[in-house]
């Protein structure tokens, strides 16, 4: 029996681009093995994905929509010959950098556009065993981004007065509903913050709550998909909430499922945060605050 495994120096599989991504594949054989060669791959790569509504509606689409290759390397680490009994520890360094000076983006999990880097080894073996394979993904983060976060506090006030995509606002209940955004360019590891005060609701209040949305576009000059998914929500009050107080709103943004915004020729990735009320009767009024993601 032969067990493969990859082991990365950095504990926590993340890297910048330029750095040298260094290691070892471990080997653990209970017998000695004759293999055909061993080979270490890493590739990076963005997928992107139709929405149900969109496929067949434009031809354009399927050739903007292919993968779009950013990393990739193969390493012979050993070639063709007998592993000992025990551990055997090979050494390896690989550097992350883009396929012929192309740029990398950050390490994002989404639902029409995915960016990923994978490393994998694998073990050729003779005719009648199995390849033995083994692979892990590893986290690009950006270096510090020209562009900046800056903090530029957003009032806003809701009222029936400014709801829009109503089509009887007699049966709106009376109500204001006032608050603050510290800053729509958020840094990507500080949380979102800001404060909502209910001044007047003639209708009792269910609950106010605060949802990251993820809109992805993809396509190009021909014609694009553009859809909006939801990465979390979380309750920021419960029950009729105390009129004139204010009610603090804290949402750290998840590692993985958001990234710096990010405008390809292919592809978009951008944030909204909805600040939604859920009145007693379950009617909702949502509004929405387009943010801009930064990471240094």
């Amino acid at each position: 029996m032969v067990d493969i495994d990859i082991r990365l120096r950095k504990a926590n599989k993340t890297y910048k681009e330029g750095e040298l991504l260094t290691g070892i594949v471990v080997i653990q054989s209970n017998g000695e093995q004759s293999h055909n060669g061993i080979t270490l791959f890493m590739e990076g790569i963005v997928n992107l994905q139709l929405s149900a509504k969109s496929v067949g509606v434009f031809e354009a689409f399927y050739n903007s929509v292919k993968p779009i290759q950013l990393i990739s390397y193969s390493l012979e680490v050993a070639k063709a010959g007998r592993l000992p009994t025990g551990k055997t520890e090979i050494p390896f360094e690989l550097p992350m950098k883009g396929k012929g000076g192309k740029a990398l983006y950050e390490t994002y999990h989404g639902v029409f556009v995915n960016v990923t880097y994978t490393i994998k080894v694998e073990m050729k073996r003779k005719l009648l065993s199995k390849d033995v394979v083994k692979q892990t993904e590893i986290i690009l983060e950006y270096k510090e981004q020209a562009e900046k976060a800056s903090t530029e506090p957003l009032p806003f006030t809701i009222s029936p007065e400014n709801l829009q995509n109503v089509k009887d606002k007699t049966i709106v209940p009376k109500f204001k509903i006032k608050g603050k955004i510290d800053t729509t360019r958020c840094l990507i590891n500080q949380p979102f913050i800001g404060e909502v005060i209910v001044d007047y609701c003639e209708a009792p209040i269910k609950s106010i709550e605060l949802q990251l949305v993820r809109v992805e576009t993809c396509g190009c000059a021909e014609g694009y998909s553009k859809d909006a998914t939801e990465i979390q929500n979380i309750q920021v009050g419960e029950g009729n909430i105390c009129r004139g107080l204010p009610v603090p709103i804290f949402m750290t943004f998840p590692r993985l499922f958001t990234c710096p915004t990010l405008a390809t020729t292919n592809f978009k990735i951008e944030f909204e945060v909805n600040l939604v009320i859920i009145f007693h009767d379950d009617h909702i009024v949502t509004e929405t605050f387009p943010i801009k993601l930064y990471r240094y």
